[in-house]
């Protein structure tokens, strides 16, 4: 395995101790990453209520479920965030439910600003996006395949209002956020079974 990312894997928390440092942060005033401010500060605050919600409300379908405790191979799913990241907000939660469903999905959280080697391993077009999935092979140590930093709906949305107007505009960000409320995960779920799919095609027979 790679050192780097072997590193980030000895320093990384469950999902119950991210949701615990989000929950202490959103209460002290603080947050992850780099940026101190009250801008990032009020987003960690938000994505608390967000993650809150998710992790009582969302559901997983019967067919989802199938496919996904299909899965036999052993795997890591390294997940890079911060907790000021909306997208992350939505993803994680959803990323920890199919785990939850499936005893070879180990996962696995670490911070960006504390871990740039990995993240700059694990770029989008140039830029260091959060969250950012890294599929492991628990036998070998390969990466097996990425996901992130937004589901695929999401990031096609993303793509055409970029490609029309260049940025994305407050307005818009809005908008995206609708969009996860209204999907509630269901393209994560759809997304991360094709991804499943690829390496153990039998999962999708």
């Amino acid at each position: 395995m790679n050192s780097i990312i072997s590193n980030s894997l000895k320093g990384s928390i469950s999902y119950q101790e991210y949701r615990d440092l989000v929950k202490t942060l959103a209460e002290e005033n603080a947050t992850t990453g780099n940026d101190k401010s009250e801008t990032f500060v009020r987003f960690t605050k938000l994505n608390e209520t967000r993650m809150k919600r998710w992790d009582k409300t969302l559901k997983v379908s019967a067919a989802a479920q199938k496919k996904i405790v299909e899965f036999e191979h052993p795997v890591t799913w390294l997940v890079i965030v911060e907790s000021w990241c909306g997208d992350a907000a939505h993803m994680v939660p959803v990323l920890n439910k199919i785990a939850e469903l499936n005893k070879h999905i180990n996962l696995r959280i670490v911070l960006r600003d504390e871990n740039l080697e990995l993240m700059d391993m694990f770029l989008t077009f140039g830029s260091r996006s959060v969250p950012k999935l890294i599929m492991i092979d628990d036998q070998t140590g390969e990466v097996l395949n990425t996901y992130g930093p937004r589901p695929s709906e999401a990031t096609s949305y993303v793509n055409r209002f970029k490609a029309m107007y260049g940025t994305l505009t407050p307005e818009f960000k809005e908008d995206l956020q609708h969009w996860y409320n209204n999907d509630k995960g269901q393209n994560i779920i759809k997304d991360v079974i094709e991804m499943l799919c690829k390496f153990e095609p039998s999962v999708c027979q």
